[in-house]
């Protein structure tokens, strides 16, 4: 696949798609306003490339490979070249639609367009695209090197011939694609935080702590739903059961329409998680670090296990 792919934004998701698609065959090119975020991502690309090679997923001369085929610029000429345009900027409307007012006329008529958004509408942002109809979401889950999930969001204006394509192009990526309507949230962040006001209604009421939360949801639901998925478990469990079990307990499950109560509190005393050292849990002194490691160390063991198959897979 000789395809030019440019991968605009050069954060830790940027960063990490750049990889993606460089894996995957495509001639790609990271695109940053700045120079000095390109040299954030050559280390932060570095250090993803490490951890792999280490866990035995990529070979050296496979990452070297790979590390070396990433055009890194910030010359926006590279944009007449693009087949497909991947957009990581910041999580704004504005810059998003500001950004794709520019860069779409810029690009081949006949290249597929495609932000990573975790939440904002695609239609809204297709209002600022020259031909709308080559643009969708791309939103992939941190970090996209290990986790497969790419949700595929289809805007108002969004062709059938640009999904296929789209589609058929993550999935050549190895990744595991699925296609969604423009719908808030889409569909991780829908199920997500579900399942997250669910969680917080029960610490917050007292019925449970945060520890034995997590704990059911590594120990037990998130193995579950990992081989199965929530409706394939219903099929198992059976539908007779599952329809009565809604009948009795969605009345008590909690249906706030408002934010939370306790994660207001918790930002309004500073407790913001892994970056500011508390959060449900302690991150003092060197305890961020190692949650991160630890973090990356369980999802680069559990992507071997379920995605990488016998540890030698490099798609």
């Amino acid at each position: 696949m000789d395809k030019t792919v440019i991968i605009a934004g050069a954060g830790t998701m940027g960063a990490s798609l750049a990889q993606v698609y460089a894996q995957g065959g495509w001639n790609t090119v990271l695109y940053n306003r700045s120079q000095s975020g390109l040299e954030r991502a050559r280390r932060l690309i570095g250090m993803n490339q490490a951890a792999m090679v280490e866990a035995g997923l990529l070979s050296a001369e496979r990452s070297d490979a790979i590390k070396a085929s990433i055009r890194m610029t910030t010359d926006k000429a590279v944009f007449g070249q693009a087949e497909l345009v991947v957009e990581n900027i910041v999580e704004d409307l504005q810059a998003k639609q500001a950004f794709w007012a520019e860069i779409s006329s810029m690009t081949p008529d006949g290249a597929l367009l495609a932000t990573n958004t975790s939440g904002l509408h695609i239609s809204n942002i297709a209002r600022a695209v020259h031909l709308p109809e080559r643009f969708m979401g791309q939103h992939w889950l941190n970090p996209p090197h290990l986790l497969p999930l790419c949700e595929l969001v289809v805007g108002e204006r969004t062709s059938q011939d640009t999904v296929a394509r789209m589609r058929a192009w993550v999935d050549a990526l190895g990744k595991m694609p699925v296609t969604v309507r423009d719908i808030s949230g889409f569909l991780a962040n829908r199920l997500q935080f579900a399942m997250l006001r669910e969680a917080l209604y029960i610490v917050e009421s007292g019925a449970a702590t945060a520890e034995d939360v997590d704990t059911v949801l590594k120990a037990g639901l998130g193995l579950r739903y990992a081989a199965l998925g929530p409706l394939s478990v219903v099929d198992h469990g059976g539908v007779d059961i599952f329809s009565r079990i809604t009948e009795y307990l969605n009345a008590d499950l909690c249906d706030s329409k408002q934010g939370s109560g306790l994660m207001r509190k918790m930002v309004a005393e500073g407790k913001l998680g892994v970056k500011s050292g508390a959060g449900f849990y302690d991150y003092s002194g060197d305890r961020a670090a190692q949650a991160i490691r630890e973090r990356d160390r369980l999802y680069i063991k559990l992507a071997k296990v379920l995605y990488f198959h016998d540890g030698t897979k490099e798609g």
